[in-house]
């Protein structure tokens, strides 16, 4: 039988650094990263068989576990009528209206493969729209590494301590400009000086690259009212908080609290496709038509759209709409937080946690950061120190100190019961 380490010193031959998307690597955490072998429900077991309560999710989609009937029947029934056409099908504009139906500000919306490629298109859409070149970020939150958007982007980069990523030349960043997240001061000064070149600000409303941190209703309030004032566009990355933090997604917690408020543009992924590769931006049918082929912004993807995809994400949206589901999912998210403060409480430990809807983070401090720099200076290494020990108790945290967690609707009572027990056992140790 293969073991994770001989898996993994064989991946390292033919895979830089192993793995195929960074973090995975167990850089920041130390060890041997868990090669996994099947899932099911709220677990996975790894190519040694060991199982784990699992709090990744696939880094969100599994929103209802894994494996759900549901979801299983469509993606073999679609896998059957065929794996890819490149041609229009009913299904696309199936999703299409689904995603429409539960998010008021989005009128039309364009199907692509990957979160990367839907914040990069959404930007490109944004400055065509808008014919301006500049654009606004925060510092901490990720969009996916196209090269514009890859400028102190917290997550991955976080992990390795990097401000940005070798290769993307001075003149591609040139014209991004980055905040602090949460901060009004530096956000008036930014449109007072620059506000009539900026083309978007793209914001992650809740961030989940620099772990679980919630932007600010003040902060929000006046992103809104600047983008209006300047002609901007107010662009919300919701591939990680989308169909995850609520049905409407994060743009609906702020508009009951902000009146009137809604994104210019919205970014989907992860759940709309349910572990498929799938996802979607999409605005106004003022804005969207300024994509090709009504308009002169170019876009375009072999699999976009994909057969199976869209069938995996109809299924996933189908469930997560049913009545009582997201009140369901939130309660357990947030028996987990409490539980997690609770155990370090009682062990002495200072620890703090923040969630909404299946969607969670803590962090070892005494107070929830506000921002990246907050956040940078929480305790790493004993967060180090409490992943191993609860991955030797058989739960799955992300194996870095600057991603959130997820609660999907298969976590049982008993799960969360669980956790918590290993969580009291790990910060006694």
């Amino acid at each position: 039988m293969s073991t994770n380490e001989t898996l993994f010193a064989r991946a390292q031959r033919v895979i830089p650094g192993g793995v195929n998307s960074p973090v995975r690597a167990f850089r920041a955490v130390g060890g041997t990263p868990r090669f996994i072998a099947r899932a099911e429900g709220a677990f996975l077991w790894d190519a040694e068989g060991r199982r784990y309560i699992d709090y990744i999710g696939s880094w969100g989609p599994m929103i209802l576990g894994h494996g759900h009937p549901a979801v299983l029947e469509a993606v073999q029934k679609a896998a059957r009528d065929g794996l890819s056409f490149g041609a229009p099908t009913e299904r696309e504009i199936e999703l299409a209206e689904a995603i429409i139906a539960q998010v008021p500000g989005v009128e039309q919306v364009r199907l692509v493969s990957s979160g990367t490629e839907a914040g990069m298109s959404a930007l490109r859409l944004a400055r065509g729209a808008t014919g301006r070149s500049k654009i606004v970020k925060f510092e901490g939150c990720y969009h996916g590494h196209a090269d514009a958007l890859l400028v102190k982007a917290g997550s991955g980069l976080a992990t390795f301590g990097f401000p940005t990523s070798a290769g993307v030349p001075a003149e591609v960043v040139q014209h991004t400009l980055v905040l602090e997240y949460n901060n009004v001061a530096q956000l008036d000064e930014a449109f007072a000086t620059q506000g009539h070149e900026i083309a978007c600000v793209m914001v992650e409303p809740i961030a989940g690259n620099m772990n679980f941190v919630r932007a600010s209703v003040s902060f929000m309030k006046r992103l809104r009212e600047l983008c209006s004032q300047h002609g901007a566009l107010l662009v919300f990355d919701e591939v990680m908080t989308g169909f995850r933090v609520a049905l409407g997604g994060a743009q609906s917690l702020y508009a009951r609290l902000i009146p009137g408020f809604r994104p210019d543009i919205s970014v989907f992924g992860k759940v709309i496709g349910g572990g498929m590769p799938l996802a979607a931006f999409g605005g106004s049918a003022e804005v969207m038509r300024q994509l090709a082929p009504l308009g002169p912004v170019y876009q375009a993807g072999t699999l976009s759209g994909n057969p199976v995809a869209t069938a995996c994400g109809l299924a996933t949206l189908a469930e997560i709409a049913k009545p009582g589901f997201f009140d369901a999912l939130a309660a357990k998210t947030r028996s987990l937080v409490d539980g997690l403060v609770g155990a370090a409480r009682a062990a002495g430990v200072p620890l703090v946690g923040d969630s909404e809807g299946g969607m969670f983070g803590f962090f070892f401090a005494a107070q929830l950061p506000q921002n990246y720099g907050a956040v940078m200076a929480t305790d790493k290494e004993r967060f180090n120190r409490f992943f191993h020990a609860m991955l030797d108790r058989g739960v799955y945290l992300a194996p870095a100190l600057y991603e959130a967690g997820f609660v999907s609707a298969a976590h049982a009572a008993a799960d969360i019961a669980a956790t918590v027990a290993a969580a009291g056992e790990a910060l006694r140790g």
